[in-house]
């Protein structure tokens, strides 16, 4: 079953082409003749649609979000799931250098003063140099590293938070996201979504990253606690915001809209067609892998 079209379309094509395919509504008028569903990280495969496929074996995501998958069921019935990392990972980190410089150099609101006049009767405000600043990266996978190398090449420092210190760069390690943000300028979040992480970001690390404090979001709207993170933004407890994902999309809170000093993107970090194609044929070669029985080439790991 292939949950929604996949970009670029002819990763669809190739799909429709390889493989016996229906879409959803299809689907669920045989359901027990599907064994392998195909769906993008944002959509996912809720339990409750999972449940009506008695016969399903194998889930290819074209992503690396899974949160949006009941992965206690899968892992009951020993459904396996597959992901695409690594691909996406130089597209996302690119994403979030872009929107720390857009917030810091107020490129997006340049725009607007440009487009809307508003340049004829004033200046825009100074922004500021990120060199020589600190980045906090919340979640230290392979997005969050490759996130801090490039702001390094910048000449940024870093910090960064996970389950565990790096080896050789325990200096850098923070044990909380407060005690991250409290020493961080700019605070960049990679985490994966799901229970784990989910409003991880709230109002005290909101107030350890602090007034003159930049919140960048490439990973997922569920991490950050938008409620407080709208709040911090109203009353100066934090400086900007600059968002790629949101808890409810396609559709942020209005109040985040209309704030200038908040950089908004439609959850596009890994919307490169270099990185698009590279994660459809890492899904076609998972799905090709299942249907002849080879062994899945980037499968998750689901634990209890």
């Amino acid at each position: 079953m292939l949950r929604s079209p996949l970009q670029p379309p002819q990763i669809t094509d190739e799909i429709r082409a390889r493989f016996d395919t229906r879409d959803e509504a299809e689907a669920l008028a045989m359901p027990e003749k599907i064994t392998a569903v195909a769906t993008k990280g944002d959509i996912g495969l809720p339990g409750e649609v999972m449940a009506q496929f008695p016969s399903l074996r194998m889930i290819a995501v074209y992503g690396v979000g899974v949160d949006k998958i009941d992965l206690a069921q899968a892992r009951d019935r020993g459904i396996a799931i597959t992901t695409t990392p690594g691909v996406l990972t130089d597209a996302v980190a690119e994403q979030a250098i872009a929107l720390i410089l857009a917030a810091t150099r107020r490129i997006a609101e340049g725009d607007r003063h440009v487009r809307t006049g508003a340049w004829a009767k004033g200046k825009l405000g100074l922004g500021y140099s990120i060199r020589g600043r600190t980045l906090g990266v919340l979640g230290y996978g392979r997005i969050g590293r490759r996130i801090a190398e490039l702001a390094r090449a910048i000449g940024m420092d870093i910090l960064y938070t996970d389950l565990q210190a790096v080896e050789g760069e325990e200096d850098a390690f923070r044990s909380s996201p407060a005690a991250l943000a409290q020493d961080s300028d700019i605070l960049v979040i990679a985490a994966a979504g799901g229970s784990g992480t989910d409003g991880l970001v709230d109002q005290k690390v909101l107030a350890a990253l602090g007034p003159n404090g930049l919140l960048v979001n490439v990973a997922r709207g569920s991490v950050v606690n938008e409620e407080d993170l709208i709040a911090a933004l109203n009353t100066g407890g934090i400086a900007g915001a600059a968002l790629d994902v949101f808890q409810n999309e396609p559709n942020p809170r209005p109040d985040l809209l209309k704030m200038p000093n908040v950089v908004l993107t439609p959850h596009l970090a890994s919307a490169t067609i270099d990185a698009r194609l590279a994660m459809g044929r890492l899904v076609i070669d998972n799905l090709a892998a299942f249907f002849h029985d080879r062994p899945l080439v980037t499968p998750l790991e689901v634990l209890s």
